[in-house]
């Protein structure tokens, strides 16, 4: 199956649309990891910890759209948007959201 964040596909067209898919994945950041997050934003550098967590909770919402889409029967999900958030500011809790829609193609 196709995901992409464009809203067509180059050399297929669109024939069915068959609605929005959408998946959510929330991750708690706990102590230890809002410490050691703290300490980098104090002395600079990146936040191989936080970058894991995002990437983790990226690949799970890409794979339950991937997944949602496909109980639907499409052949691909065009128009992905990620948004990201921490909703308790610094630490806490980090969520992300993708949303598109899935599509059949000919």
């Amino acid at each position: 199956m196709i995901i992409t964040t464009t809203n067509r596909i180059e050399g297929r067209q669109i024939t069915e649309y068959l609605g929005v898919v959408s998946a959510e994945s929330v991750h708690g950041i706990n102590f230890v990891r809002d410490f050691f997050t703290g300490m980098r934003d104090f002395f600079g550098g990146r936040s191989q910890t936080l970058e894991r967590a995002l990437k983790e909770a990226r690949a799970e919402v890409t794979a339950e759209i991937r997944e949602r889409a496909g109980a639907l029967r499409a052949d691909a999900v065009v128009g992905v948007n990620f948004e990201i958030s921490m909703p308790s500011g610094r630490g806490g809790m980090l969520v992300v959201f993708a949303t598109g829609t899935a599509v059949r193609l000919n």
